[in-house]
Formats: structure tokens, C-alpha cells, sequence
């Protein structure tokens, strides 16, 4: 029986170039955001990805899923409420309480306190995938692309150059 210091020069190599790819971030929310919804992204590394929605006002955009994601959801700071289809509510969560959302779940969600909502998203890919695949089941309430972005560069957030 093999040990994990066996390795194979391919196995090694994989393994090498994998640790090359590792992803440090520190969060911390930007200040002077200017619109309802902000979006910080923590990094991105293989089948996962790490982001922060700030929320205003208001919420998610409209009832929709995603093809190619699941997606882990945590309350870091204020409330949420996710709701399915009809507008049923799946739960409302405060602080260190969420969800998780399997792949082609229909969800929306919508801040439900007077506290801004600081809300850790942390999506799962399938393998090969860049994006998760969003489905839109009823209009969209507005732009998805019309909140700030921001992008933390080795712990140090920033805004996004490329998507304000």
C-alpha cells in the first residue's frame, strides 16, 4: 500500500503547481459605497469562489438559479430573508446562520433589517466551469451589473477597475 509520500513525478507536479495557485484574503468592507448592493470578491481558486454581497437596501434581483454552482451562504452582519418560488419564505437568518443552495435551486433573497446585510457567498463550481450559469425565472427588478464591485488584491480590497 502506497503512502501519501509515494508520489508519482506526475502526482508531485500536480501537486506543485496546485500550491502555486493558493489564495490569501483578508476581509474588510470598502468604504463610501454609493449604490443598494455592492459585491467584494474575496478570490477564486480551482471549483470554488469567496464573496461578499453588501446590501443596502433591497436584496437579490429576482427569482432565478444557477446551472453550474452550489453556493454556501452566511449572514455575517444584519439579516436575510431567501425565499423560493412564490415568494415562499425558505428561511430568515441573522448573524453566522444561512443557507445553502444547491445547483438549480430557485432563490431570491432580500435584507430584512434596518442593519446594513454583509453576506459571505462561498460558490462551488463544477469542474471546468467560469461561471455559475445564472437563470433568470422572473424579470430582473434591475441591472445585475449595476452594483459596485470590488476585488480584494492579496488582502487589500479594491475596486474593480473593470466593473466599478
Amino acid at each position: 500500500m502506497a503512502n501519501a509520500y509515494d508520489l508519482s513525478p506526475e502526482l508531485e507536479a500536480q501537486i506543485i503547481e496546485a500550491e502555486k495557485d493558493i489564495k490569501i484574503y483578508r476581509y474588510k468592507k470598502p468604504e463610501g459605497i454609493k449604490t443598494g448592493k455592492a459585491r467584494i470578491e474575496l478570490g477564486r481558486g480551482g471549483n470554488v469562489r469567496g464573496v461578499v454581497q453588501i446590501v443596502k437596501e433591497g436584496g437579490e434581483n429576482n427569482l432565478h438559479y444557477h446551472t453550474d454552482a452550489d453556493s454556501f451562504w452566511m449572514v455575517l452582519k444584519g439579516r436575510v430573508k431567501f425565499y423560493g418560488v412564490n415568494d415562499e419564505l425558505l428561511g430568515e437568518f441573522g448573524p453566522h446562520e444561512g443557507l445553502i443552495t444547491p445547483a438549480y435551486t430557485r432563490y431570491w433573497f432580500e435584507s430584512s433589517s434596518d442593519e446594513e446585510l454583509e453576506l459571505l457567498q462561498i460558490g462551488a463550481f463544477g469542474p471546468g466551469a467560469r461561471s455559475s450559469g445564472r437563470t433568470d425565472v422572473s424579470d430582473q427588478r434591475y441591472e445585475i451589473t449595476s452594483g459596485e464591485r470590488y476585488v480584494d488584491e492579496g488582502g487589500v480590497i479594491t475596486k474593480d477597475p473593470k466593473r466599478g
